[in-house]
């Protein structure tokens, strides 16, 4: 990453300067480990726990579970039979162009409610969740969505590459982001935090971050939630099965292996171990980039996707006190061009997850970094040109939308080449 492009204000240097802060490494460094046999992967220098390696933790995150293998632990419901599935285009754990289905109604005070699927013929339900599995283990298990649940979206399946950092980002920096954009926007964007449980501490909370209704606080909650709810498989921190229909495992399905550490701890150390995913240097050292990125600046798209975030410092005591930052990711300067809280941009899909009845419509800003290997955008994947990601954007974003569409073409192209470079 170099630091020539990006714009750091007077305050953050001298923050930069007490902290003795510094870039974090990034890359596209996690080839997939079937293509690249021996492993090319390169960590961001994340202390292994005794006995693992990196090459072990991405072996786990792209182990396939075979559906036709009793005891396998996949299903009864899941839509991938590996993390990898989903998560790789370029490398592994990146984002792709898989989406998920997620879907509810609203009840007659126009609250949002959980979809209740009927399976096996009716005899059997699946409740309590928003997520409708595309795949299953056994026809009896297979959820249709009733015509009832007329709530229905499409989610696209997001990066992790990096998230280590971003874990490691304290509460209080996004909550102060959030605080200061009613000031900097006229009172027109105003991002909102929630506090949503963390798996691994019982009874704790914290500011979520991941997933697109940020349902997610740490990188393992993140990592065992989506283990079951993606894979179908438990785990110590989500230990029911999503139907016991055609199971055939005891749970948790997810046990420690010889150095005591179950998958999700590997998924979690694989995820922290990502660097951050850099920029187009060749693009991003252009005069029309350059110029773009001021453009991206003034028109105010920085105000919710903010370019520059600097994570705790190493040995903070972080998820309930469960994780102790390492020196990996303390300390560390991080572009992710997102202010990882939710807003209100005319886009919402009406899903409500971990927050209020007020997130509905609410989406977490997508984080740009790592836009350059993408061929299609926003949480729907449905905008095929950046152009067309930028135009849908209304709500919060209309002062935004209204400067950008007073640019002339010229200056349109500049602001598309800058965002082709993150």
């Amino acid at each position: 990453m170099h630091r020539k492009m990006f714009t750091v204000s007077t305050v953050l240097v001298a923050v930069l300067a007490a902290q003795q802060v510094i870039e974090a490494p990034a890359g596209l460094d996690t080839p997939t480990l079937a293509d690249n046999p021996g492993s090319q992967s390169t960590s961001n220098g994340i202390i292994e726990p005794p006995g693992d390696t990196f090459a072990l933790d991405q072996t786990q995150f792209e182990r396939k579970h075979d559906p036709s293998q009793a005891g396998s632990g996949l299903g009864p419901v899941y839509n991938a039979t590996a993390c990898a599935e989903c998560h790789q285009n370029v490398v592994t754990g990146a984002a792709s162009q898989i989406t998920e289905l997620r879907a509810g109604h609203r009840d007659a005070s126009g609250n949002f409610v959980n979809p209740t699927i009927l399976i096996n013929g009716g005899k059997n339900t699946i409740a309590g969740r928003s997520i409708v599995n595309d795949r299953a283990t056994c026809e009896q298990a297979v959820e249709h969505l009733p015509a009832t649940e007329n709530i229905r979206a499409l989610r696209a399946v997001l990066s992790t590459l990096g998230d280590g950092f971003v874990e490691a980002v304290d509460d209080n920096t996004l909550l102060g982001i959030a605080q200061n954009q009613p000031a900097r926007s006229r009172g027109q964007i105003h991002g909102e935090a929630i506090h949503v449980p963390i798996l691994e501490a019982p009874g704790q909370t914290r500011v979520g971050r991941f997933g697109w209704k940020d349902q997610q606080p740490t990188v393992l909650s993140f990592a065992a939630d989506a283990y079951l709810n993606e894979m179908g498989v438990t785990s110590r921190l989500r230990p029911t099965d999503t139907t016991p229909v055609c199971k055939t495992t005891s749970d948790p399905e997810d046990v420690p292996d010889s150095l005591g550490l179950a998958n999700i701890d590997h998924f979690a150390q694989f995820i922290r171990g990502s660097k951050a995913p850099p920029r187009d240097p060749d693009l991003a050292s252009t005069p029309d980039a350059q110029l773009g990125h001021d453009l991206f600046k003034a028109t105010g798209c920085a105000t919710c996707h903010v370019e520059t975030l600097i994570t705790a410092r190493a040995g903070t005591l972080i998820n309930g006190g469960q994780y102790r930052v390492p020196e990996a990711l303390g300390g560390k300067i991080i572009h992710p061009f997102g202010d990882y809280l939710l807003h209100d941009v005319g886009t919402g899909d009406g899903i409500v997850q971990a927050g209020p009845q007020d997130t509905a419509n609410k989406l977490r800003t997508a984080p740009l970094w790592g836009l350059h290997v993408k061929s299609r955008f926003m949480h729907d994947l449905v905008s095929l040109t950046l152009e067309d990601a930028i135009e849908r954007h209304g709500g919060e974003a209309q002062g935004v939308i209204a400067r950008y569409n007073t640019l002339t073409a010229a200056e349109k192209a500049q602001l598309v080449t800058f965002l082709k470079s993150l």
